[in-house]
């Protein structure tokens, strides 16, 4: 008999990211989109009518004709995936954890709260116990689970095998981040074509804490942050989708090339044990070519999912420098909450 599916709702539908939700859970074995939300102007319009849809597949049909509702609680059902920008989601979040709902969160505004997990299911799937801490959770039975930057996440998946097995002293990462994480209408084609921005406001910010408490360690009800030392310089490219990293670290075990290319390839974590459905077979896939990875042919690997690293070499500074890959608006946004909220169902969270 076929599993009865999990009614969700999308907070923010009509972005970018409400549209990768839309589309990654058109087909989902567990959740089922039943309710839709955006702006004010957006309410009771036909999703059909009221989305400026970006994507290469269809809008399913099913969610064509589907009204778009308020930004409230009322008549929502208790599973929201929210895609809002920070100073709205700061506001509208705590409302659906304070009535009850599950807040499966890509927005930045609780990432760094101490009592909301900020997780990616390979590298720190533990952390969803802070949960229980959150005040939503004890009143309501609400609570808001986050996924990191964009940024963040492939380097973390990148990082986490190297990690365990060798520790971090220090990394130095430079971004070179697509159009589509700045959102629809996005950046002006008269300043990105043929131009790199050095510039995304608070990114490199969120870089740096994000990585330290992805990697930390949960002590009671917070996370100690890892304490390697970290910078990061942030870009923004003319490319459409995927974000390319060149990352430098220097390890706390020395360890030879063929030993961190074998923990690249031979990662597996919690949700390829738990065959999580968006959950991809290889989280990380090491790509001998000289000059890969590469957006353009390799940013869908793993259907969005697997981070491609490629380029391991020595550094001259650290002890090794690579590229990593992932692909942004996927594994970096509406695929990592998605994978939170199978997480979350796995392990007894959702009903």
């Amino acid at each position: 008999m076929p599993q009865q599916k999990i009614p969700v709702g999308i907070l923010g539908a009509t972005g970018v990211v409400g549209q990768r939700f839309i589309q990654l859970l058109e087909a989902h074995p567990w959740f089922e989109v039943t309710w839709l939300a955006a702006s004010d102007r957006s309410a009771g319009q036909s999703y059909g009518d009221a989305v400026r849809w970006r994507l290469k597949t269809p809008i399913p049909e099913r969610v064509l004709h589907m009204p778009v509702s308020n930004a409230a609680p009322e008549g929502a059902p208790r599973v929201i995936f929210a895609a809002l920008d920070a100073g709205i989601a700061r506001d509208l979040e705590p409302q659906f954890a304070a009535a009850g709902c599950a807040v499966v969160s890509n927005s930045s505004a609780f990432r760094m709260h101490e009592n909301v997990p900020l997780v990616v299911p390979e590298v720190n799937a533990g952390h969803i116990a802070l949960i229980e801490k959150q005040c939503w959770r004890k009143q309501s039975g609400g609570y808001i689970v986050t996924n990191p930057n964009c940024s963040a996440i492939g380097l973390v998946v990148a990082l986490a095998p190297l990690h365990q097995k060798f520790g971090i002293e220090s990394l130095f990462v430079t971004t070179m981040q697509a159009v589509s994480g700045a959102g629809y209408p996005g950046v002006a084609s008269l300043d990105i074509l043929g131009n790199v921005i050095p510039y995304i406001a608070k990114e490199e910010e969120k870089m740096e804490e994000e990585t330290r408490k992805l990697l930390g360690q949960l002590a009671g009800d917070r996370v100690e942050p890892a304490t390697f030392r970290m910078t990061a310089h942030c870009n923004r490219v003319a490319v459409e989708d995927g974000h390319t990293e060149s990352v430098s670290v220097k390890l706390q075990r020395k360890a030879d090339a063929d030993e961190l290319i074998a923990a690249f390839n031979e990662f597996r974590s919690t949700p390829q044990e738990l065959k999580l459905p968006l959950a991809p077979a290889q989280p990380i896939f090491y790509d001998a070519t000289p000059d890969r990875p590469q957006p353009r042919f390799d940013v869908d690997r793993g259907n969005g999912m697997t981070v491609s690293v490629g380029r391991l070499r020595p550094c001259g500074v650290l002890d090794y420098k690579f590229t990593v890959l992932s692909h942004n608006t996927i594994r970096g946004a509406a695929g990592a909450a998605i994978l939170n909220a199978e997480l979350l169902k796995a392990q007894g969270f959702l009903s």
